[in-house]
């Protein structure tokens, strides 16, 4: 499944939990809608478009599951969601190579001190996947290029 899709939907709104909810909340809620949406259950006598409605739903539950069920997705899923509201933010402030942070051994994490003299710090395990970062103290969002 193509990334850049899974982004347009909300599968937390799907689910109906909380980005911050635990994978056995997420559970709960997926397999209390799987039953309620499965074709099965649906009653036969139902109007054409009722039952349409259903299976959409039902395979948009099962997407949702299928993202936010599986740990490796789930973090891939966040953290694309964390980069699109900071670029809902505002605009770049600067763009910045991974070898122009300061590397921080104690809790293995990548840092740049911004021009509030806050900092901008990545992890050593999201320096792959993260592309911006925001200050810790103010509204300012780097870049972060990747050399290749």
């Amino acid at each position: 499944m193509a990334f850049e899709q899974t982004l347009k939907k909300d599968w937390y709104s799907i689910l109906g939990a909380d980005p911050s909810a635990h994978v056995a909340d997420l559970k709960q809620k997926y397999q209390k809608l799987i039953l309620l949406y499965h074709p099965d259950k649906q009653s036969a006598d139902a109007p054409a478009g009722t039952m349409e409605e259903c299976m959409q739903k039902f395979i948009e539950i099962d997407q949702a599951w299928k993202i936010l069920g599986n740990e490796e997705t789930k973090k891939m899923y966040d953290l694309q969601r964390h980069e699109a509201e900071l670029r809902s933010m505002g605009p770049v402030d600067t763009q910045v190579y991974l070898e122009e942070m300061s590397w921080n051994k104690d809790d293995g994490s990548f840092s740049l001190t911004c021009r509030c003299g806050g900092k901008y710090t990545v992890s050593k395990d999201e320096v792959e996947e993260v592309n911006l970062i925001s200050c810790d103290t103010c509204s300012l969002i780097v870049e972060l290029l990747h050399q290749h």
